[in-house]
């Protein structure tokens, strides 16, 4: 019963420190500190060091011999594997989703593209270009599939979150209506090679370090 509530106590920390690593409240090598993190959850060291392994198998944080974890960090090498991988995993799911998709689908699916093209911040952009691919994709029926792009994507909002989270600006998203002016007119094939460039895509934007440098930094903006 101890382990069962620890499972459960570890998976809520990670929960939390992942969604802090993924919004860049936790910047890349940051130290995650046990005795911190235990006294803020009102935990033990047990969940605390199972939610840092849990962070580690998504690839969000990194663990050092004698020294605990750190959050990940990442570079261009990473950010283009990520693109590479969605792009095979989401035409994978689309063409499977196709024979299932309906028009209520398409028009959420349309809604959610318009409530992205009018996001004024970067947070809410990655929300409805997220529940975009998801509509889209989740008619496949393929949980394993779908969990695996479900990681990636949060991979990608933290590529874009370092990325974009001080200037990001609206834009309109051409390549999501001409997906779905595919899929509406039975193009599947199309449709399935727009997605693959489309999450392929890596953008870059200078920002500042906490140095008052500048360094590129890349995202998928799709």
């Amino acid at each position: 019963m101890d382990k069962q509530r620890d499972d459960t106590i570890a998976s809520r920390i990670s929960r939390a420190l992942a969604e802090r690593i993924i919004s860049g409240a936790l910047t890349p090598g940051e130290r995650l500190r046990q005795d911190h993190i235990a006294e803020e959850f009102g935990a033990s060291h047990v969940p605390v060091r199972e939610a840092f392994r849990l962070l580690e198998a998504q690839g969000l944080a990194v663990s050092e011999p004698r020294r605990g974890f750190r959050v990940a960090a990442f570079d261009l090498k990473e950010v283009r594997e990520v693109a590479e991988m969605r792009a095979v995993l989401e035409v994978l799911a689309l063409r499977h989703a196709i024979p299932h998709l309906t028009a209520a689908i398409l028009e959420r699916a349309e809604a959610a593209t318009v409530a992205a093209d009018t996001s004024r911040d970067v947070r809410s952009w990655e929300a409805a270009n997220r529940a975009f691919h998801r509509l889209l994709l989740t008619p496949c029926g393929m949980p394993r599939l779908l969990a695996s792009i479900d990681d990636l994507h949060a991979a990608s909002a933290r590529f874009l979150f370092s990325a974009w989270r001080s200037s990001w600006e609206a834009r309109t998203d051409h390549d999501h209506r001409a997906i779905l002016a595919a899929l509406r007119e039975g193009r599947g094939d199309e449709a399935a090679k727009i997605l693959e460039r489309h999450v392929g895509w890596i953008g870059k934007t200078p920002v500042k370090t906490a140095t008052g440098a500048t360094r590129e930094a890349f995202s998928i903006v799709g």
